[in-house]
């Protein structure tokens, strides 16, 4: 039961929320693996593995990560699947699998031997407009409810139109969107994203991730007003049921610091009931992705 998902403090006090980041990408830099690293980007073309992050995740009391793809390919995968071997703080991982594959059954069945894999991605950020619409990319999502897979939504704000026609294909299927589909906070543009937000929040089998929003804004020149228009369009639609904590780390470090990002949130939330925070911050992402 998700009310368990506490820790008793060792002076027998009160019992302390368990703390999820459902969103971290870990890699070994590879510089053609890894083009979409630009020069204005320097600062990740390096390794970042569990080891760089693990104190920082202490000294935030953070409990588990949920590792998620950055390359599209089964190799990324196995990479995160054997990462979990090794680090306890990996608590569930979001790989990648070609959806459109027609083999897609096959390789579903394959996959299943791992437990610590709850879901798939595939960065639709990228493809052309109509992605979400083709037939073998739909059959491929169709084939995940099967398994009981959750998927993630990578989409830029201005593919939320594309994103509401095919979520609402899958009323059974587990949807949550990451980086609250990437809003164009540098420009201050809310009012259409926050309409079709909204839209996407009725469809009650789809979650959002409070994750990656510092890349949206000026990089390390923002303040926190930027953040709350957006916090507040989100909180709004999806509740504190449905939304998910989560940092981009390695990927924030470009406009912030861990701390930043989540000390912001905590700031945001000061005067929400204990239960609701506790929720953002952890239980929705253990139900979400049925972490152990």
């Amino acid at each position: 039961m998700i009310n368990q998902e506490y820790s008793q403090d060792p002076s027998g006090g009160a019992k302390e929320s368990i703390v999820i980041d459902s969103h971290v990408h870990f890699w070994k830099y590879d510089k053609k693996r890894d083009a979409w690293i630009t020069d204005s980007m320097k600062l990740l073309k390096q390794n970042y593995l569990p080891e760089h992050l693990s104190q920082t995740l202490k000294r935030n009391h953070v409990s588990g990560v949920v590792a998620v793809q950055a390359d599209q390919s089964e190799l990324e995968t196995l990479f995160l699947i054997e990462l979990s071997k090794t680090h306890d703080m990996i608590r569930g991982v979001v790989g990648w699998i070609d959806l459109k594959a027609d083999n897609i059954e096959d390789r579903l069945n394959y996959f299943s031997q791992y437990p610590i894999l709850k879901g798939y991605r595939h960065i639709v950020q990228a493809e052309p407009e109509d992605f979400m619409s083709n037939k073998s990319f739909q059959r491929g999502v169709r084939a995940l409810q099967t398994h009981q897979y959750s998927y993630d939504i990578l989409i830029y704000h201005n593919q939320l139109k594309q994103a509401l026609a095919f979520v609402s294909r899958f009323p059974e299927q587990k949807f949550v969107i990451d980086h609250c589909a990437k809003p164009d906070i540098r420009q201050g543009e809310i009012k259409e994203w926050k309409i079709l937000m909204q839209e996407m929040a009725t469809h009650p089998q789809l979650y959002c991730k409070l994750s990656g929003l510092f890349t949206e804004a000026k990089w390390s020149a923002w303040s926190a007003g930027d953040f709350y228009p957006y916090l507040d369009a989100v909180f709004e639609s999806f509740g504190t049921d449905r939304l998910l904590y989560g940092s981009d780390w390695p990927v924030i470090l470009l406009s912030g610091i861990y701390v930043q990002w989540k000390s912001l949130l905590e700031k945001y939330m000061e005067k929400f009931r204990q239960e609701e925070k506790d929720k953002v911050f952890g239980l929705n992402a253990i139900q979400f992705y049925g972490l152990g």
